[in-house]
């Protein structure tokens, strides 16, 4: 099982790696990040690490979107979530009343995309796909419609 603390290495290892600085403030940020096993805002670190800096956070996590370590996820109002990615291609049903983020690692899309590549002679080169659900736990305390 991996707990946050290895999350948290490997974040900092994955980026050492890639040859970018490992300063206080990020080191904080990526810590506060690997303690979230649900989506986040940004906002949310800013608010858990205010003396890591919002600039510092956000190139931190534009960083970590950049290198695949963490997945942008868009919401139906068009704020951004965040949360750590999956190893592998996948796709992400997101609870709209909690927030809570489940990765779907099952991809049935590749009939759609062969259509869509012969109706519009174009190559598909990737696609992302976020289902809004309500999650199984905000199901059952919603009142039954």
């Amino acid at each position: 099982m991996t707990t946050e603390t290895d999350t948290a290495e490997e974040l900092l290892r994955r980026l050492e790696d890639g040859g970018h600085r490992l300063t206080a403030p990020r080191r904080s940020a990526l810590a506060a990040l690997a303690q979230r096993p649900e989506g986040f805002t940004v906002e949310e670190l800013c608010r858990e690490v205010p003396w890591a800096g919002r600039a510092t956070i956000y190139r931190t996590v534009r960083l970590l979107v950049r290198m695949g370590l963490v997945c942008k996820l868009s919401m139906l109002d068009g704020k951004p979530l965040y949360n750590l990615a999956q190893a592998g291609h996948h796709h992400h049903a997101i609870c709209l009343t909690c927030g809570s983020v489940a990765d779907v690692s099952r991809c049935g899309v590749d009939h759609l995309l062969e259509n869509i590549q012969l109706l519009t002679g174009s190559q598909v080169m990737g696609h992302r796909l976020e289902v809004y659900v309500l999650c199984a736990s905000c199901r059952a305390t919603a009142p039954q419609r």
